[in-house]
């Protein structure tokens, strides 16, 4: 059996120690867990989770700051999109879309963040480590904010900057939302030390 019927999840690799218990690639013809698998979240599929991630791409933490007809809530159109994505994916790099997904994923996955610590009436910001599944979270949620900005506003389809997000993020290259994002989190934190 193959995700989606079209991509063999066999000979994928997670090479990232601490991201390797949460990733789930398991094989389904339906990509779709309808919150079964909600209260275990390593065991809800990462492609599920990227779909699941578009239908709100515009947020940015309490505001919604721009929204349009692409991200619409709707399973299917999400799902459509995604698949659209792979396919240019598989078009561009001559690769298992999938693979280049699950690296984009670990190459835009921070290590460290900060957290603001309250001691003596004074407020000091405190690196720490991120657990892994919130690792996991910032860097779906960071590649879905990156691939909405590239195409909000321009002809670009939404599909076709998805895919663009997701090469350039498994090539860890500067041009990416989420690889930048990383990046700008984890010299932060290191000032913070």
């Amino acid at each position: 059996m193959k995700i989606f019927d079209l991509y063999d999840a066999k000979d994928i690799k997670v090479e990232d120690v601490g991201l390797k218990r949460y990733i789930n690639i398991s094989e389904k013809l339906m990509i779709k867990s309808h919150g079964r698998d909600r209260e275990s979240r390593p065991k809800i599929n990462i492609i599920e989770r990227l779909i699941g991630q578009l239908g709100v791409p515009g947020h940015r933490g309490k505001k919604q700051k721009i929204m349009s007809h692409w991200a619409s809530g709707k399973w299917t159109t999400n799902a459509l999109t995604v698949l659209k994505a792979f396919k240019i994916i598989q078009e561009k790099t001559g690769q298992n879309p999938v693979q280049v997904f699950v690296k984009a994923v670990e190459n835009a996955a921070p290590r460290d963040e900060i957290t603001t610590i309250e001691y003596g009436g004074a407020r000091y910001p405190q690196a720490v480590d991120v657990a892994p599944i919130r690792r996991l979270n910032l860097a779906l949620k960071n590649i879905c904010h990156g691939a909405y900005d590239k195409a909000f506003g321009k002809k670009l389809e939404f599909a076709d900057s998805l895919a663009a997000e997701i090469i350039s993020s498994s090539q860890n290259a500067g041009d990416s939302f989420a690889i930048a994002k990383k990046n700008e989190t984890e010299k932060m934190a290191d000032s913070a030390r």
